[in-house]
């Protein structure tokens, strides 16, 4: 294989949600988008930033884990950030009606909520995104800059498509 043919590393967004908040489910139009336009050449990478002001939030980030555990992250992801209102009314119960419109192990969901097996994960990803001055949610970190979308989104896409293209073309 030539060079010019060898598939270069994709280039990777960090997306830094609170699967409660509504701003996030907005946010998938522009990771739907992205996806689209760079296909392979861009992994998406759901990075947990649960924010105090959204009761449900946490639990909705391990059970976004256990998804990925079971092989459907991402459509739990979108189908639980779809239902962010009612994950706010009804709260956890929620998470698991969810698992199991896309035929995932709910018990297993509810198991790995009581005992915790994915609370490191989500504690690490708050703990970085600190770190790193995550503040709200939705946030991208591309190519080592952080784009927030917490106040607003006006602008965030085309920002990451000129650091993507950038990225790929360097």
């Amino acid at each position: 294989m030539s060079e010019s043919t060898t598939p270069a590393s994709p280039v990777v967004l960090e997306a830094w949600f609170d699967l409660q908040c509504p701003d996030c489910f907005k946010a998938l139009d522009d990771v739907r988008a992205l996806r689209a336009t760079y296909g392979e050449r861009l992994e998406v990478q759901l990075r947990h930033f649960p924010l105090p002001k959204h009761k449900h939030a946490y639990a909705a980030a391990q059970a976004a884990e256990e998804a990925f555990a079971q092989g459907k992250g991402w459509p739990y992801t979108e189908a639980l950030l779809a239902r962010t209102a009612e994950l706010g009314e009804r709260g956890e119960p929620v998470l698991l009606e969810v698992a199991r419109e896309l035929d995932l192990d709910a018990e297993e969901f509810d198991t790995a909520l009581i005992d915790g097996r994915h609370l490191l994960t989500v504690d690490a990803d708050e703990a970085e995104g600190k770190a790193i001055k995550v503040t709200g949610t939705p946030t991208y970190v591309i190519g080592g800059e952080r784009l927030d979308g917490g106040q607003s989104q006006d602008g965030l896409r085309e920002r990451a498509e000129e650091i993507v293209d950038g990225l790929l073309k360097g």
